[in-house]
């Protein structure tokens, strides 16, 4: 009778997690498509689907019941996360086209330093030796290589994250996980809160009512590729100054220590 049981509970359990799996699979095919909007055409948008649906299959093994976070939420994040990783071993973009994104970033946060304003489109073309035009160009080109978006180092390992990921999967919500998760969103939030108001309405739209770019252009009067120049400067903007927020709660958390050690 006890194995009865346990192969009838087993039974439910599989037939639960192939509902799951079904339930679930039109909102892989959805995320591969917001990802594969920003890329080249040359990278096979069945590729990302079929990440993305491995990443459902790990979400299904790891999802705990007992947590107060519904599957697909859970989901959403493991799917997204498994795309962006096979797309960081595809190694997919012109080394060329990351050395102009490095010297673009360069430029911001020299301007920036000098400044104390973030820079303007034609203060970073002046800075870079190009056209406007030029300038817009190239953030259209190279707002792909931000599919995994805001990484910034962490002041406690040196390690790089993703805030854009920002959803632990650990099953310990322990009292510092709290903290930490809720010290980077309130300087995600202030970065934010300093962007110029167009590029904070294309994060809105794009990130938090999830629009496409096409979208996201149609309802801001603007056409795809000029939303993508848009969120591409935002990012470049939003990491440089989170790198340097981070930075400063580094040294004020460093003196603190020393002080209160002497």
């Amino acid at each position: 009778m006890r194995e009865a049981k346990q192969a009838y509970t087993a039974w439910q359990d599989e037939e639960e997690r192939e509902r799951l799996l079904m339930e679930q699979l039109p909102q892989v095919r959805y995320i591969a498509r917001r990802i594969h909007e920003r890329l080249p055409r040359h990278v096979p948008f069945e590729d990302l689907v079929h990440a993305g649906v491995v990443g459902l299959i790990d979400a299904l093994h790891k999802y705990d019941r007992g947590k107060q976070v519904q599957f697909g939420s859970y989901a959403k994040f493991r799917i997204r996360g498994a795309i962006l990783d096979s797309l960081r071993e595809m190694d997919w973009s012109p080394r060329d086209l990351r050395r102009k994104a490095r010297r673009l970033e360069e430029a911001n946060n020299t301007l920036r330093s000098q400044l104390g304003r973030n820079p303007s489109q034609p203060e970073l073309a002046a800075e870079l030796g190009i056209d406007l035009h030029g300038l817009q160009m190239l953030l259209g080109e190279i707002d792909g290589l931000e599919v995994g978006s805001l990484r910034v180092q962490s002041r406690h390992d040196g390690k790089e994250e993703d805030l854009c990921e920002y959803l632990p999967d650990d099953p310990e919500e322990t009292p510092l996980l709290l903290c930490l998760r809720s010290e980077m969103k309130e300087l995600l939030t202030r970065a934010i809160e300093e962007l110029p108001e167009k590029e904070r309405q294309v994060l809105a739209l794009y990130y938090y009512e999830e629009l496409t770019m096409k979208e996201v252009g149609a309802v801001m009067g603007v056409g795809e590729s000029r939303v993508s120049q848009i969120h591409s400067m935002a990012v470049i903007r939003l990491r440089a100054r989170l790198a340097e927020l981070t930075a400063v709660r580094t040294q004020a958390a460093c003196s603190a220590s020393a002080a209160s050690a002497t």
